[in-house]
């Protein structure tokens, strides 16, 4: 879909609506993010942008509504059809494997190596020289491809869910909470590597309680509240205060 500056959203969502039995979470919410736009999606507990997120990644079949990726009509009914699309998400919990290396969690489940029957060759060396290059084009620095992620911090790692996202082809890339229990430096580090993408041209859906965090680096805000959209607002049309209020309804435009 057009708007009327010319811009066509990489993804779109039109009147979601997602009932659970006879609870209605999301009420015609519409939703939509542009290339090299960071999207803050902004709601209380409850307000049902989780479950809109689940729509779109999958988790959860809509009631009603549809989205619309690149200008295209798509059917998302499982996790599985949204990262085949493009769309990769980095949870909390970031799904990597501590005792593994940085380079394993990298390629997990798209490992290259080389078949033999039985057996099966993987190219360790050149999964190690990619990832240490893909990390460095978004400008993360490791020490080492090798080392285990159990030793790495709660930014690093993440920098390794963002990295890997990007390196194979996200289309979309979304955040969920990414900066939950960080200290401020770590903080500090992913906010920088959400730039990082932005600039490259990705668009990312950013999740967060904090609104200072997204204030900083997002070019606009959706704020949902009891399933309904609230609003979306270009940066600096609104100040941290007055998102905060719509987002509990202190305000309500």
């Amino acid at each position: 879909m057009t708007e009327t500056n010319g811009r066509t959203p990489v993804v779109e969502m039109q009147g979601i609506v997602k009932r659970f039995g006879t609870v209605e979470a999301l009420r015609g919410v519409d939703f939509k993010v542009y290339g090299g736009e960071v999207r803050a999606l902004l709601g209380d507990n409850g307000a049902g942008k989780s479950t809109l997120i689940k729509v779109l990644t999958g988790v959860h079949r809509a009631t009603s509504g549809k989205i619309v990726l690149d200008g295209e009509v798509v059917k998302i009914v499982s996790p599985a059809d949204a990262r085949a699309l493009g769309i990769e998400t980095c949870y909390q919990d970031l799904a990597l494997v501590p005792l593994m290396s940085i380079w394993r969690n990298f390629f997990l489940g798209r490992e290259l190596g080389l078949k033999l029957g039985p057996i099966r060759w993987l190219y360790k060396k050149d999964m190690a020289e990619q990832t240490r290059a893909s990390l460095m084009d978004i400008g993360i620095e490791i020490r080492s491809p090798r080392d285990k992620v159990g030793k790495l911090s709660g930014g690093e790692r993440q920098s390794i869910a963002i990295g890997r996202a990007i390196h194979f082809g996200a289309k979309l890339l979304i955040l969920d909470e990414p900066t939950s229990a960080l200290s401020v430096g770590e903080t500090n580090k992913v906010l920088s590597y959400i730039i990082n993408a932005k600039e490259q041209g990705l668009p990312v859906i950013f999740i967060s309680h904090n609104v200072n965090h997204v204030y900083e680096v997002s070019d606009s805000y959706t704020i949902i509240r009891h399933g309904l959209k609230v609003g979306t607002y270009q940066r600096g049309e609104l100040t941290q205060q007055d998102i905060a209020d719509l987002i509990t309804g202190a305000r309500e435009k």
